[in-house]
């Protein structure tokens, strides 16, 4: 009887069985698209403001944001844009850090207006579509502006010489809503060292301390992409809340001086901070850097070759282009560079910062604003988790600023920090 029971028992089991649907098992596209569902894309580093500057002179005019497809001059060899509202929509990004870059090589005074005059050409492109975009300069208008399906646009200054080397100056940057600061930018400043110059400060300067505990009382990010590993470790030793590197990439595969060393990964890990990785091909391959280096080399000897005639020069150099294009890598190649950091210090310190619209050549199939999905998808068929995939979404920054926030909060109450003026 008791035999009888457990068979009866078996096929009641395998009926039930059959009668309810298969579980499904998901594909990576699936994967990748319920992720950005859950958390779009925040993007850590855009620099459509230096595209409105240099092929606009900040004059929006008659100006179409919503498609810029059209926006490339093949007789001046000049690309289109790879930003527009159209493929913001379509590659999920539900925030971005504008960039607010200005040269390095302006004095501190021209870098002052130049900045000034970025954030103010942002702000009016922001304002004019209202129903897409939403400034933000903060993480709970961010979170509104994902409820209303708007992109919610902060900004972010791009190297120290905005601030002219005044606190005070720093102070109304916050105050206009610049949301981040990168310490340096190809050049060092008078108190940071560059990863792309020669070291004069072994660091940060005492000063440059100053700026980044000034930085930190406002709720400021401290971005570390662009400075030197010394630098990079002198405001980790010192930082009291998470910093970010808003476009770099990992030293350990490609040893290009932007990108983040393995002592450095491991302070930021520490500090609670986030890698968000950049999609130019000469910090993700070591056959990029090693093209960048072999075109800087070809184009000092043409104009060795050509003094007196810089239009030779340059003649020269575009024809040494079109014949030594820059190898591109793939979105495979991206991945890598996550995987790398992801592994090294975890899933929660990693974040996107495409450099979009600020490098002319870009990996193989991130082009533009619009293919964020297609690294998605690569990543979930490497085994990445819908969870995962959400923290490098947005997650992870958005627990940054907020750590920035409150650690401002509970400083509400510290004397501004203060430098002498001599002019």
């Amino acid at each position: 009887m008791r035999r009888y029971l457990l068979a009866l028992a078996a096929v009641s089991s395998l009926a039930l069985s059959a009668s309810l649907p298969a579980k499904s098992v998901r594909t990576p596209e699936q994967v990748a698209l319920a992720a950005l569902a859950a958390a779009p894309v925040w993007d850590g580093h855009n620099d459509v403001p230096e595209q409105l500057r240099d092929r606009r002179k900040d004059v929006l005019g008659n100006f179409d944001f919503r498609d810029t497809s059209g926006t490339g001059d093949a007789a001046k060899g000049i690309g289109a844009m790879q930003t527009d509202l159209t493929r913001l929509r379509a590659g999920h990004v539900g925030a971005q850090f504008w960039s607010v870059y200005v040269s390095a090589s302006l004095t501190d005074q021209q870098a002052v207006q130049a900045t000034l005059e970025q954030i103010d050409v942002m702000k009016r492109l922001i304002a004019r579509y209202p129903a897409d975009m939403q400034f933000c300069a903060d993480s709970a208008c961010v979170e509104g502006a994902w409820k209303q399906h708007k992109v919610a646009s902060l900004l972010g200054m791009e190297g120290g010489h905005s601030i002219g080397g005044s606190l005070a100056v720093l102070r109304q940057m916050y105050t206009l809503g610049a949301r981040y600061m990168t310490l340096t930018h190809f050049k060092n400043t008078a108190w940071a060292d560059s990863a792309t110059d020669a070291p004069e400060h072994n660091g940060l300067t005492d000063y440059g301390k100053q700026v980044v505990r000034e930085m930190q009382r406002l709720g400021m990010l401290v971005d570390l992409a662009h400075v030197s590993e010394k630098t990079m470790l002198d405001t980790l030793a010192l930082a009291g809340a998470p910093v970010i590197v808003s476009h770099s990439n990992a030293y350990a595969l490609n040893p290009h001086p932007r990108n983040v060393t393995d002592q450095a990964l491991d302070a930021i890990k520490a500090n609670g901070g986030i890698v968000m990785v950049n999609f130019y091909p000469a910090y993700i391959l070591d056959a990029g850097r090693q093209w960048s280096a072999e075109r800087d080399a070809s184009e000092a000897r043409f104009k060795a070759l050509n003094r007196g005639s810089p239009a030779a020069a340059k003649a020269a150099l575009a024809d040494w282009d079109k014949t030594h294009p820059m190898p591109r890598g793939s979105i495979s190649d991206v991945a890598d560079h996550i995987d790398y950091i992801a592994k090294r210090i975890g899933a929660d310190h990693i974040g996107l910062g495409g450099d979009i619209d600020g490098i002319e050549v870009t990996i193989a199939g991130l082009e533009d604003v619009s293919k964020y999905p297609a690294l998605f998808t690569e990543l979930a068929r490497r085994g990445w988790s819908q969870a995962a995939l959400e923290k490098l979404a947005s997650r992870n920054l958005m627990r940054v600023l907020k750590a920035a926030e409150a650690y401002a909060y509970v400083h509400r109450g510290d004397a501004p920090l203060e430098n002498a003026v001599y002019f």
